[in-house]
């Protein structure tokens, strides 16, 4: 079977969750003798092939400017399947991806942000929710998701888990009484605000934030003023920095997929707080510590220099999060029952994975011969938008 993957994140180096959860589906497929092979954006100056793991990664500079070379790469390549991660904010790989490849898509759909479609997404695009649904396929990491691309897609999705938490036995991190307060990817969306409220009201306890996609020179700015806060540097393996925290605080406030850092914390021992936004409450299963939280509504219309959207950020209440931080920094059996729940909701979620579910899929499926009819498209749209399409198409015919 030969397999293309596309999307606008990068794939050398690997960065964010989705980028390597769609790594381990692609080096499971080769291990097999499946062909992979990734096209997405380069952070060089020039564009770049590399193999690793048996997977041959084409590197392209300002990908979303040359849609074309997608297409190209596309017919030459001659995929059974076209794989297009949903990092892909203006549409453009979705929709050149189905014009070259109708029929043999499957949509990996990791961040609603990213969709072409529903409430959260950034930029709704009938196009691109068009080449969405008629897909082959629509995989989701959670159940939670499934639910979101039923509801605002009006379809089916295949929720496959990516078995990216490495092998047991994990290494045990929870330590009470030392090490830092931790935070991933410190920026708005992800909580920053509630990050340093928490940090100024326990001065004696020290708070590190590790630097992510979304981390902005004025984040920085912000962690460097603390005198408690700072930040951490990327590092190969995240158990460098898990092994160095006493818990996991996630107080996101945009809508998360599911949270895999929160499933590696847990795996490790580490009590994680984390607010109740999209999937995150999935991720914790069922152990304690969810505070709710203001969740954005709005995005200015300018982007920072992460190139994303500027978030508008409700004033949040912290009383929560600091009553929770009380309990996990006070009280010692309080903290290690939340480690040993943790651990043990981790472990049964992981031990169910199976990296073979995603070959599985693609080996089930059979590409769509035909792209949807109108009246199908009109029977998938929402009552709202059939009523709207219909007085269009009435007016058109009138005038």
């Amino acid at each position: 079977m030969r397999v293309l993957l596309v999307s606008n994140a990068s794939y050398d180096p690997p960065r964010g969750g989705s980028t390597r959860s769609n790594l381990v589906w692609l080096k499971h497929l080769a291990s097999r003798g499946h062909h992979c092979t990734v096209v997405s954006p380069t952070l060089g100056q020039a564009d770049r092939v590399t193999v690793k793991d048996g997977i041959t990664i084409h590197g392209l500079k300002d990908l979303s400017f040359r849609v074309a070379e997608l297409g190209k790469k596309i017919r030459e390549a001659q995929p059974d399947w076209v794989l297009v991660s949903s990092e892909d904010v203006g549409h453009v790989l979705i929709r050149e991806a189905s014009s070259v490849a109708p029929g043999r898509i499957v949509y990996l759909a990791h961040t609603p942000q990213f969709y072409p479609f529903g409430p959260e997404s950034w930029h709704l695009d009938e196009a691109g929710t068009q080449a969405v649904r008629q897909a082959a396929a629509v995989v989701v990491i959670g159940h939670h998701m499934a639910a979101y691309v039923k509801q605002h897609l009006g379809r089916e999705a295949a929720v496959i888990h990516p078995p990216l938490y490495g092998e047991p036995p994990y290494r045990q991190f929870g330590r009470f009484g030392s090490g830092f307060v931790l935070m991933i990817n410190p920026c708005a969306v992800k909580g920053l605000s509630i990050f340093l409220d928490l940090a100024r009201q326990f001065p004696q306890v020290e708070f590190a934030a590790l630097n992510g996609w979304g981390t902005t020179a004025a984040d920085r700015a912000a962690l460097a003023a603390g005198a408690n806060t700072r930040l951490l540097e990327n590092v190969p393996d995240i158990e460098d920095v898990l092994a160095q925290a006493r818990l996991l605080l996630m107080p996101s406030v945009w809508y998360e997929g599911f949270g895999l850092i929160a499933m590696e914390a847990m795996l490790r021992g580490l009590p994680v707080i984390a607010s109740d936004s999209g999937g995150l409450e999935e991720a914790k299963r069922g152990t304690g510590y969810v505070v709710s939280v203001r969740p954005v509504e709005r995005y200015e219309r300018s982007f920072d220099e992460t190139r994303m959207p500027r978030a508008v950020v409700p004033q949040q209440d912290t009383r929560a999060w600091a009553a929770a931080l009380t309990t996990l920094l006070t009280d010692e059996a309080a903290y290690w029952e939340e480690a040993r729940r943790s651990r043990d909701a981790g472990v049964r979620f992981v031990s169910a994975l199976d990296a073979g579910d995603f070959e599985k899929l693609l080996l089930g499926l059979q590409p769509c011969a035909e792209p949807l009819r109108a009246e199908d498209r009109l029977r998938n749209l929402d009552a709202r938008k059939r009523a709207l399409l219909l007085a269009r198409l009435k007016k058109k015919a009138q005038g």
